[in-house]
C-alpha cells in the first residue's frame, strides 16, 4: 500500500452543506443544521484520531475496529452530538434503552427503557436492510457512511478516507419491519429488518445525499 495514500485516507471527506434536503420533515425540533453539525464534529474527530495514529505507525480506526464496532462509534458520537445541538432531545440515559434520543425532561432523569416517543439512530455501510431487536413503532434516522474495514489490505482494497453517503429518516410502524430468519446452526441473535416499505417511506425523506465524487 501507498504510504502516500493511506495519509491521504486519514482525512475524512469534508460533510457538504448543500447537500442536505431542505424539505425533509425532522421530529422533536431537530434540523439539519444540527444534524450537520453532529457530522461535522465526527469527521472532525476521526480525521485528528486517525492522523495522530498514523504518526505512530498503526492502523485507522475503521481499519483497526471490527466493522460492528466501528458502525457503533459512528451511532453512539451521532446521538451524543445531535443531542448537544438540539435542546429538545437528550440521550436516554437507560442502558441499553429505546430509543437512542428522547424528549428532554419528559422522563425522569431522563431515562427511560422503551418508549415509542424520540429518535432511534443506527449507522451503517448498508444502504438499506437496517436491523433492530424488535418490530418498532419509531421515528429512525440512519446514517449511512463508507470506509475501509480489517479485511480490505489482506483483499489488496486501497486505502480510502471515511464519507458520509446518505442521512435518511422517517416515522416507521410495525407493519415496516420483518423478522430476519436464520439458519438451524446459526447463533445469531433473531432480529428484524426495516422492509422495503419502511426504506421508501425513508428515502423520500432523505436528510443527506452526498454528491458524486469527481474523477482521481
Amino acid at each position: 500500500m501507498s504510504d502516500d495514500l493511506e495519509i491521504r485516507a486519514c482525512q475524512p471527506y469534508p460533510v457538504d452543506p448543500n447537500s442536505f434536503n431542505p424539505n425533509t420533515t425532522l421530529p422533536y425540533g431537530c434540523t439539519t443544521q444540527h444534524i450537520q453539525q453532529a457530522m461535522n464534529d465526527f469527521v472532525e474527530f476521526l480525521g485528528f484520531i486517525n492522523q495522530q495514529l498514523n504518526t505512530k505507525g498503526l492502523e485507522r480506526l475503521e481499519s483497526m475496529l471490527m466493522p460492528a464496532n466501528f458502525s457503533s462509534l459512528v451511532g453512539e458520537f451521532m446521538i451524543a452530538n445531535i443531542s448537544k445541538y438540539c435542546s429538545n432531545l437528550v440521550k436516554n440515559q437507560y442502558h441499553n434503552g429505546h430509543p437512542d434520543l428522547i424528549p428532554a425532561e419528559l422522563f425522569p432523569n431522563n431515562s427511560v427503557q422503551y418508549t415509542s416517543e424520540g429518535i432511534e439512530i443506527k449507522a451503517s455501510r448498508y444502504r438499506s436492510g437496517w436491523q433492530g431487536h424488535n418490530p418498532e413503532e419509531i421515528w429512525l434516522m440512519v446514517f449511512v457512511f463508507d470506509s475501509n474495514r480489517p479485511v480490505d489490505a489482506a483483499k489488496n482494497i486501497q486505502p480510502k478516507p471515511f464519507r458520509f453517503l446518505q442521512v435518511l429518516g422517517a416515522q416507521l410502524t410495525r407493519q415496516d419491519w420483518a423478522f430476519s430468519g436464520r439458519s438451524a446452526t446459526s447463533r445469531r441473535t433473531i432480529t428484524a429488518s426495516v422492509t422495503r416499505s419502511g426504506y421508501q417511506k425513508m428515502r423520500s425523506n432523505w436528510i443527506y445525499q452526498a454528491p458524486e465524487l469527481p474523477e482521481r
